[in-house]
């Protein structure tokens, strides 16, 4: 079974700030969150652990998970560029448009690319596993897509998923 989270809340989270790739260390919000995600998985062996090596990613695998834990750059959030920090950025790039990379924002299609290199690495190389694997909204969001295909309304927004939220997916055989 996989078991993806998104991180405990932030700071940013609350106020709206665009985060992306800028480090960000868990809220006291988003600690209590990570805390009571780890006593409801209390009970789950974990034959691996995988996380974002961002702050906000890494400090929510370090308190549900006390055994090692593999830091990859393909779980980071997608790089907002010179958005981020700000608010209200909505208007301002089409983040669905996979060729719109003004402000330096990491292009779609290179995001869903290293997403889908690694739940392709992943499911490959442990078929059969119990994983948990703690990242971002974005990268939640595209690795929906992955295991369970693109929104049939075409709306992504239903795969967003609340901070410290989990979602289960079968880790098929090799």
């Amino acid at each position: 079974m996989i078991y993806l989270v998104r991180h405990g809340q932030t700071d940013w989270n609350v106020i709206g700030k665009n985060q992306g790739h800028t480090d960000i260390e868990l809220n006291e919000t988003g600690i209590e969150q990570a805390k009571q995600l780890a006593e409801k998985l209390k009970n789950i062996k974990f034959d691996y652990v995988f996380s974002s090596p961002l702050k906000r990613a890494a400090k929510t695998a370090q308190i549900i998970y006390s055994g090692d834990i593999i830091y990859d750059a393909r779980l980071m959030e997608r790089c907002n560029g010179e958005l981020e920090g700000l608010t209200n950025t909505k208007n301002m790039i089409d983040f669905s448009d996979p060729n719109d990379n003004r402000y330096g924002v990491e292009p779609l299609t290179a995001f869903r690319d290293r997403i889908t290199g690694f739940w392709n690495e992943i499911t490959g190389n442990y078929p059969e596993k119990n994983l948990l694997v703690v990242t971002h909204a974005g990268v939640v969001i595209y690795s929906q897509e992955y295991f369970k295909g693109a929104p049939e309304d075409g709306s992504y927004r239903n795969y967003k998923i609340e901070n410290c939220d989990i979602l289960k997916f079968d880790n098929p055989a090799g």
